[in-house]
């Protein structure tokens, strides 16, 4: 084993403060990563973390070493990063991480045309509609729909993503269709909540004549997975607040039908992420203007009935 991949498993296993969670990200097996530190360890002449059955703690030493081991990541990437742009042709891995249904629609169908024009770049998409940690998850892009929690990342906005509150027609049929937010927030309908570990409330916002205002929401049931909201959505059982181009065909065939018109939701930004130093890799800015370029197109307002 090479002593730098031996580096790469102590930093990941000391910021994510698991050998299994580091294992998992490097894609390789625990024992794997756990000799890796035993080998790190014995050339050091230290331990770098105290291991019991139930936990992992980085030592004195582990954490000084940590600082130093984080900026020979840097140099190589660094590195690596100076030889792309003079060949002009970027090399390495990059992490990416989006929502479910952007994923899945808007950048994995565009990720092979990426990789036939930059054959050395290997690509690592992580889909989940939680909220993502990019230093903590190893990413170097991740893009987004909402407002990003306050950090020292930089943002590139792409797109006002317009919404809708929609429900199927047999819905409607049995449910009446809501005009306004003030008869969800009654209680009447049953709401399709996408949710994720650590979230405690739930509030649609919707724009009324007296500005925007959040809605309290209720209903039977949740996901935290968009894809999931929609096929209840289609099947009848409760409305579902989604992004038009998610569901744009089912407007178009009426699967799915409008509501709460007068009270419409507010347009929602999609953007990236990523550090200053992400910025500075060919391959990761190359990736952001390849992916954004056709966003942007497939984002414009589609024709609906």
């Amino acid at each position: 084993m090479s002593y730098f991949e031996n580096i790469r498993t102590f930093v990941r296993i000391y910021e994510l403060g698991s050998m299994s969670a580091a294992a998992r990200d490097q894609r390789i097996s625990p024992a794997v990563a756990s000799a890796r530190i035993s080998q790190l360890e014995s050339h050091l002449g230290v331990r770098l973390f105290q291991r019991t059955t139930r936990s992992l703690t980085a030592t004195e030493q582990g954490r000084i070493f940590y600082d130093g081991a984080c900026a020979v990541l840097e140099a190589v990437e660094t590195a690596e990063a100076g030889i792309g742009d003079v060949t002009d042709n970027p090399r390495g891995t990059l992490h990416i991480a989006a929502p479910l249904g952007v994923g899945r629609r808007l950048i994995a169908p565009d990720i092979p045309a990426f990789t036939q024009e930059y054959p050395l770049v290997d690509i690592r998409l992580r889909l989940s509609d939680r909220k993502l940690d990019l230093t903590a998850e190893g990413l170097d892009i991740a893009f987004f729909l909402g407002r990003p929690a306050d950090s020292n990342l930089r943002i590139r906005k792409i797109a006002d993503c317009r919404r809708v509150l929609c429900a199927s027609p047999a819905y409607i049929a049995r449910n009446g269709a809501p005009k306004t937010g003030f008869q969800i927030d009654r209680g009447q309908h049953n709401c399709l909540n996408l949710r994720f570990p650590g979230a405690t409330e739930f509030q649609w916002e919707l724009q009324t004549q007296d500005g925007p205002r959040k809605f309290d929401v209720r209903g039977r049931f949740e996901s935290d997975d968009g894809d999931v909201l929609t096929e209840w959505a289609l099947d009848g059982v409760g409305i579902a607040l989604k992004p038009v181009f998610e569901i744009a065909a089912h407007l178009r065939s009426g699967a799915l039908v409008p509501v709460v018109e007068e009270t419409p939701p507010l347009a929602v930004q999609m953007a990236c992420l990523y550090t200053h130093r992400r910025h500075q890799d060919p391959k990761a800015r190359l990736f952001m203007e390849f992916m954004i370029a056709r966003m942007s197109a497939a984002l414009e307002e589609p024709d609906l009935p």
